[in-house]
């Protein structure tokens, strides 16, 4: 051995190196083509573009996408592909684009809080669940007409109060968009107003006052008459028992 221990041919052998092994071409081009992170413009077969960030090859974060047909523009967060967090969605009109929706989504459908414009002067603003109006929310019609209630699956249902352009109104029960249970409409046009028991709209039984008829605007021609049954609210909750 040498003075360093090494036996004599040991000392002799040339230093070697393992050669770095390479990766095969498609390799590489397969990791450069992954989508993550910023990416400034991911084009469509179908037209379609996408701006914004992705996490191992989905749209993930923030970003924008451009439908080419029906022609509408998505802004707003993205997890896994689908529209989810809070984001705006907006439809092509001639040249521009113009607001439809904007508030909270889940799994691509409207969720959370948000409004929606129908029209110019029509528009929701509220609680959605499964890309439809559920909750507590208000929506202004194109009639000049409002309602502000319970909604479910797009429907008036639950407590809600109608207010129409005319100043009349209607708060009580509401089922699948009608007037059904307990309520109360008033007639401030004519001083009149009826509270009692609807079903699908229709009044089915109630009582029918007079309010202030001398101060309003088109008051009926004959007070309504008093009544002379002995217990008149005994009459009414059979009537009600006989509905349900």
């Amino acid at each position: 051995p040498d003075k360093y221990g090494r036996s004599q041919n040991s000392a002799n052998m040339p230093l070697t190196k393992t050669p770095k092994k390479r990766q095969p071409i498609w390799k590489r081009a397969d990791e450069l083509a992954q989508k993550s992170g910023l990416r400034h413009a991911v084009y469509g077969t179908n037209g379609e573009v996408y701006v914004g960030e992705w996490s191992n090859n989905k749209k993930c974060g923030k970003g924008t996408q451009i439908w080419k047909k029906p022609g509408a523009v998505y802004d707003g967060d993205w997890i896994d592909n689908r529209r989810h967090g809070f984001g705006t969605y907006s439809i092509k009109q001639g040249d521009a684009y113009v607001k439809q929706y904007s508030g909270g989504w889940k799994d691509d459908r409207r969720d959370g809080l948000g409004i929606h414009f129908y029209g110019a002067d029509e528009y929701y603003e509220g609680e959605w669940s499964c890309g439809r109006r559920s909750g507590w929310g208000r929506m202004y019609y194109s009639d000049g007409s409002i309602y502000e209630g319970e909604w479910l699956h797009d429907k008036r249902h639950g407590q809600g109060l109608l207010l129409l352009a005319d100043g009349n109104r209607y708060e009580g029960t509401w089922k699948d968009g009608k007037k059904n249970g307990e309520g109360q409409f008033l007639y401030l046009d004519k001083g009149q107003a009826y509270q009692g028991y609807w079903s699908d709209d229709i009044a089915k039984t109630g009582t029918l006052l007079d309010v202030d008829r001398n101060n309003v605007p088109y008051p009926p021609k004959y007070p309504i008459p008093e009544c002379h049954l002995l217990d008149p609210d005994s009459v009414l909750e059979s009537a009600i028992n006989e509905l349900n």
